[in-house]
């Protein structure tokens, strides 16, 4: 039987697009018949990441991913994230001459100048050592793809999201959900610097503003904005439920590489109002009925308005977990048949 590792530093108790992504697609490639192993940093201590304590970093000895990796024997080996558990497996993977591939959830070089004084051009550098060490570097849009293709990232397969439609659907409108007055613009976020909340924040709307989610944001988000209603995180049917009471939801990042929660928006019958960027445009781009582009965000947050719910369910139902699943397992045998490919030409020569 064919067996991949998936290798992340991003694991619960995170809640973002990136653990979502590997729970979804390790159970459908489970339910295909190909099985998977996990590293993460609860097999590891771990410590608080510094200026964002809610992500944890794996710390320990450094054989120690090696010696799983050796002990899992896997056909094929994926590297999440760019962190010390990937860099690891990265290092593994070259010793032992293995087949990997990597994915590209995260804008590291924005989040990290976006915090740090550090160049974007010295992370770029660093990501793109990472990446191209690989055998292919799957990205969830096409838009992101052009992009890193023109920064020098090579080997760059596509690989899309999903979506639980049964878990996120069009519900009964409340007449005041949350006690306040409609039209309700809400986004779903961490609330944290890099997602650019501040943007949706200040915007003069009418109705009510709600932000769903927790970071180490809040607190000094809660003081700027006191109108804005903070519910702090949710999740299944509570997360749900909240956004089926959205009349517009409000994407305000220009950093996510996709963006999870436009998906969840949608299956809820809400249509999202988001800046034309990597992510939103690739999702809205073509369906004007679902959700609006705008640069500026407060005239795509009232042009929502008039978007019809229907629209975004039915251009939701078009991404599935089964089809992305799929997807990566082709673009890992691929990978692997192009490195196989490429052993055998060097030893003929």
């Amino acid at each position: 039987m064919q067996k991949i590792t998936i290798v992340t530093d991003a694991w619960h108790p995170q809640v973002n697009g990136v653990v979502r992504s590997i729970e979804n697609t390790i159970r459908e490639l489970n339910n295909m018949g190909i099985a998977t192993e996990l590293i993460t940093p609860q097999m590891f201590r771990n410590i608080p990441c510094p200026t964002y304590p809610e992500i944890r970093l794996a710390v320990g000895r450094p054989g120690r991913v090696a010696k799983l990796l050796d002990e899992q024997e896997p056909t094929f080996v994926h590297i999440a994230t760019e962190g010390p558990l990937g860099l690891a497996a990265r290092r593994w993977c070259k010793k032992r001459g293995k087949p990997f591939s990597t994915s590209y959830h995260t804008r590291f070089p924005e989040y990290v100048s976006a915090r740090l004084p550090i160049p974007q051009t010295l992370l770029y550098s660093f990501m793109r050592r990472f990446h191209n060490a690989g055998n292919a570097c799957m990205v969830a849009t096409e838009s992101l793809e052009r992009e890193l293709d023109q920064r020098g990232f090579n080997n760059l397969k596509r690989w899309t999201r999903g979506i639980n439609g049964d878990l996120f659907r069009p519900m009964a409108k409340q007449e005041q959900p949350f006690g306040l007055p409609r039209p309700i613009f809400m986004t779903v976020s961490r609330v944290a610097v890099e997602k650019n909340l501040p943007a949706f924040l200040e915007l003069d709307l009418p109705g009510s503003k709600v932000v769903v989610g927790d970071g180490p944001a809040r607190a000094d988000l809660q003081e700027r904005f006191p109108d804005v209603h903070f519910t702090g995180m949710k999740t299944g049917e509570d997360l749900a439920a909240a956004y089926a009471q959205a009349d517009v939801f409000v994407f305000s990042s220009k950093t996510d590489t996709f963006g999870n929660t436009i998906l969840e928006a949608l299956a809820s019958g809400v249509p999202v109002a988001a800046y034309p960027v990597t992510g939103p445009a690739d999702i809205l781009g073509g369906h004007p009925q679902a959700g609006t582009l705008n640069e500026d965000l407060r005239q795509a947050a009232l042009d929502a308005l008039n978007c019809s719910g229907e629209a975004a369910r039915n251009l939701a139902e078009s991404y599935t977990w089964r089809a992305a699943a799929n997807q990566f397992w082709e673009n890992a045998v691929q990978a692997n048949e192009a490195y196989q490919k490429k052993r055998k030409a060097a030893k003929a020569a």
